[in-house]
């Protein structure tokens, strides 16, 4: 989504519109390749700010991260540089694939590297009934963060229906979302923002031809 304000990270506030986890963290860059792209993770706070606000790890792990980012600069760079790494093969991966075309390979392998390496920190867990892969904040901190949002971009990639990855046609957006509507319609990341913006585009070309 775009947002008016160019200047500021939304990180802890951006709508969580992808419908999976990984979508929804691709979507903290926004309009990617235009002058008035918005870097919305500029540092672990950014990031821890996020993983909070989408529910990826509960509010006192990431007060405690919070406090960890601070004091330890060398574990704040690596969380940010590994987290940017993430997201770039997510959106790489997946916006080719909601134009038609072939995932990068090397970007997949990429993927599958960091995934595999915050596998290697989990735990199985049982959950309502289930096991579930598993993270302790206080144990893999960095992992704890990137491991689920690897694990919802493998599980989108497996298990998902392709042809309902979509990318927002909105002027200078990109956002990502699977489409779940019944015709596979969906244009637009929000209505509300995008499509009324493209229809007030369209409202105001038409007065000028009149």
């Amino acid at each position: 989504m775009v947002t008016d304000n160019p200047t500021a990270s939304r990180a802890g506030a951006l709508t969580l519109i992808g419908g999976e986890l990984a979508l929804d963290f691709a979507n903290t860059s926004s309009g990617r390749g235009w002058p008035a792209h918005q870097e919305h993770l500029r540092s672990a706070a950014d990031i821890v700010d996020w993983a909070d606000h989408a529910h990826v790890v509960p509010p006192e792990d990431a007060a405690w991260m919070r406090e960890v980012a601070r004091a330890e600069l060398e574990m704040s760079q690596h969380l940010l540089a590994r987290a940017l790494e993430l997201r770039e093969d997510i959106h790489a991966v997946v916006s080719e694939i909601a134009a038609g075309r072939a995932a990068p390979p090397d970007r997949m392998q990429s993927l599958t590297r960091t995934h595999a390496h915050c596998l290697a920190k989990a735990n199985l867990a049982p959950f309502a009934g289930r096991f579930v892969w598993s993270w302790t904040v206080r144990q893999a901190s960095i992992e704890a963060i990137l491991g689920p949002i690897s694990l919802s971009a493998m599980t989108t990639l497996l298990q998902a229906d392709l042809s309902r990855i979509k990318m927002c046609q909105g002027e200078k957006c990109g956002w990502l979302f699977i489409d779940a509507t019944k015709n596979k319609s969906r244009r637009w990341c929000e209505m509300e923002v995008c499509g009324n913006r493209a229809k007030q585009r369209r409202f105001g070309a038409k007065a000028r031809g009149a």
